[in-house]
């Protein structure tokens, strides 16, 4: 096969284990792309799965139109195939040509010889009449839809269309080695510095961290905005839990920025704890200050209590649609419930180590006002020592209120061009 065949015939296998065997998209890449040995090559496969898993719904209603006869259960290779046929010539805006011939040659590799020509007629006749037009809202499960609209009202739309896109590349610098615009000086791709947070870029597209310049020594880090904005909202000087701390980048963005007493890291996966330990060897952040430990941040106890605690919770990941499409294909309505328990937990053991006068950040990827100021809320209802402080500094989106009673900043996806995001300040009066 030639290496377009080959790109072709693996996005399909991705998309068919993503989209019909129920597996997470990132460990399908993860476990995938490495096989190709060619950097664009895997560029385009990734490419190619991303279009297919934010597009599947219009893709699949498109293809049931245009069959002479409904594919079968048995044919689900096959339409993995004619997705990745469809997303290079509707939403890729590669060439025609190339892209019909290499998406036929490769129905003939899976063993569809028989039928390649029907493959090249249904791709044909959406490059004539496109993809049938749907609402943005088509591609996610409609319990979501029904709880977006719910909390967000005439913004849901904008949550719905923002999800749609391809997500923008943010690095965020360590100035412990260099400063923002040393560093944008040294880029050799457009990108822009976020004015809101001192430590941000946003890139004009996305690139291999080989490109990007000191990135093996430590100099600059990839982390969407949302994420990096953490840091700036607590005094991380006294000692510091990061409970649920993988894969490292906000306990990274602490250590950058300021100098901890000391920082206790957990996460109750070994493999994910060494995610964080090979960041902070990256970026010259490991010292004796500096403990990373596994640990279920829902009973876990230590025997002193911390000036600063950070929680990034589970979440339902409904604000980071853009970069996990496979949210909308996976989540169901019990994971809702079931990931509002958790952080419930979380959050009452994080704080019962906070020391008095401490502060604890809440945070979640989630746009989900259950997951959010209603947890915030309800939290609130049971310590009446603890306080919502309001988070003064602009670049955080929208302040959420419960009855009345201010409960912390929602960002909403496409806001800064960052994801979406939930931050809650909780301090506990000394």
């Amino acid at each position: 096969m030639s290496d377009g065949v080959d790109a072709r015939v693996l996005a399909a296998r991705i998309v068919h284990a993503v989209v019909f065997d129920g597996r997470s998209l990132k460990a399908v890449l993860n476990e995938s792309l490495p096989s190709m040995r060619d950097s664009r090559d895997r560029a385009l496969v990734e490419a190619m799965v991303m279009a297919v898993i934010r597009n599947r719904v219009a893709y699949q209603q498109t293809i049931d139109r245009m069959m002479p006869r409904p594919l079968g259960k048995r044919d689900a290779d096959l339409r993995a195939l004619l997705y990745i046929g469809i997303a290079q010539l509707h939403d890729m805006g590669l060439a025609a040509h190339a892209s019909l011939a290499t998406t036929v040659d490769a129905a003939r590799a899976i063993g569809r010889a028989h039928q390649a020509n029907m493959v090249n007629a249904v791709l044909r006749r959406v490059q004539r009449e496109g993809v049938l037009p749907l609402p943005s809202s088509s591609e996610w499960p409609p319990f979501l839809v029904e709880m977006i609209r719910r909390d967000w009202g005439e913004l849901a739309d904008m949550v719905f269309e923002q999800s749609a896109l391809q997500a923008p590349m943010f690095l965020r610098v360590n100035p412990r080695f260099i400063s923002r615009d040393e560093y944008l000086a040294s880029l050799p791709m457009d990108a822009v510095a976020v004015p809101e947070f001192e430590h941000a870029i946003e890139l004009s597209e996305a690139v291999s961290v080989h490109d990007l310049p000191g990135f093996a020594e430590g100099h600059v880090s990839v982390q969407d905005l949302s994420a990096q904005a953490t840091a700036y909202l607590v005094n991380a000087s006294g000692d510091v839990l990061d409970a649920c701390a993988a894969p490292g980048g906000k306990t990274a963005a602490l250590l950058e920025t300021q100098s901890p007493n000391k920082l206790i890291a957990l996460d109750n996966n070994a493999r994910r704890l060494k995610q964080i330990e090979e960041t902070l060897q990256r970026l010259k952040l490991l010292g004796p200050n500096v403990s990373l430990q596994v640990a279920d941040s829902r009973t876990i106890r230590f025997d002193h209590s911390f000036d600063t605690v950070v929680l990034d919770v589970p979440c339902s990941a409904t604000g980071v649609v853009r970069r996990q499409p496979d949210v909308l294909l996976h989540r169901r309505r019990e994971d809702i419930d079931a990931l509002v328990e958790m952080q419930h937990r979380i959050l009452l053991n994080g704080y019962a180590q906070l020391k008095p006068g401490g502060t604890l950040l809440y945070c979640t990827c989630s746009i989900l006002r259950v997951e959010n100021a209603n947890q915030i809320a309800t939290f609130l209802g049971l310590h009446p020592d603890a306080e919502c402080v309001e988070i003064e500094r602009t670049g955080y989106g929208i302040a959420c209120t419960n009855d009345g009673k201010y409960v912390g900043h929602q960002r909403l996806p496409g806001d800064l061009h960052a994801d979406g995001f939930f931050y809650a300040l909780i301090r506990k009066r000394a």
